[in-house]
């Protein structure tokens, strides 16, 4: 019975690597993987989830530009944010395996297979403030400035974790990565800036 779920996933990986590592899981069963082989390859760290009902071979390499360029071509309407922000601008040691891309509320929900991305729905105003420009590859990339990418990932913590905040905002503040100011600016667009003033306070008075 051992072998025969070893040899099982086995096959469950090579039909991931000819998937480019990631299959939603109606298409891994219907290549024939059974959903118990799904679950002791997560159990036993093979897979990852990186969104419901999808899952990614955990030793593939970490997204790189390339793969920020190829979101950014496929969905010109959305912004870079929260993770795949912080780590544009190097103020986390988290790394991305899928892309955090922010659209707005409201608008048509992007369809793209690979590489993988996990959609955040902004509001108008949260959407629009803070988006900066930058050359990458030949390619535009908007991203959120440092500042709102902060304030985005106090706003969305339970869903990040708070310690990706804290780290970001003492590297943030060592670093000198902007302003204080601004980003109160933009905590308060985000209906955070009561909540997260303490925590900047703290970092800045440590």
């Amino acid at each position: 019975m051992i072998k025969s779920q070893s040899l099982a996933i086995k096959r469950a990986i090579e039909k991931f690597k000819e998937k480019k590592g990631i299959l939603h899981t109606a298409e891994a069963i219907r290549l024939g993987i059974h959903s118990t082989v799904l679950y002791k390859m997560r159990d036993e760290g093979i897979i990852e989830p990186l969104a419901r009902g999808v899952y990614r071979l955990t030793d593939l390499p970490a997204l790189d530009n390339q793969d920020l360029v190829t979101v950014a071509t496929a969905i010109p309407q959305g912004v870079i944010c929260l993770i795949s922000a912080l780590s544009f601008h190097g103020l986390t040691s988290q790394i991305p395996r899928q892309i955090d891309i922010a659209c707005k509320r409201g608008s048509m929900r992007p369809a793209l297979k690979y590489p993988p991305i996990r959609i955040f729905w902004f509001s108008l105003d949260s959407f629009e403030h803070g988006i900066e420009q930058h050359e990458m590859d030949g390619a535009l990339i908007r991203v959120y400035s440092a500042e709102k990418t902060l304030a985005d990932c106090f706003k969305y913590r339970k869903r990040i974790g708070m310690d990706v905040f804290v780290e970001a905002l003492k590297t943030f503040w060592a670093e000198r990565k902007g302003s204080i100011d601004k980003l109160m600016e933009y905590a308060a667009i985000c209906r955070v800036s009561k909540l997260i003033r303490p925590y900047i306070e703290s970092v800045i008075h440590d």
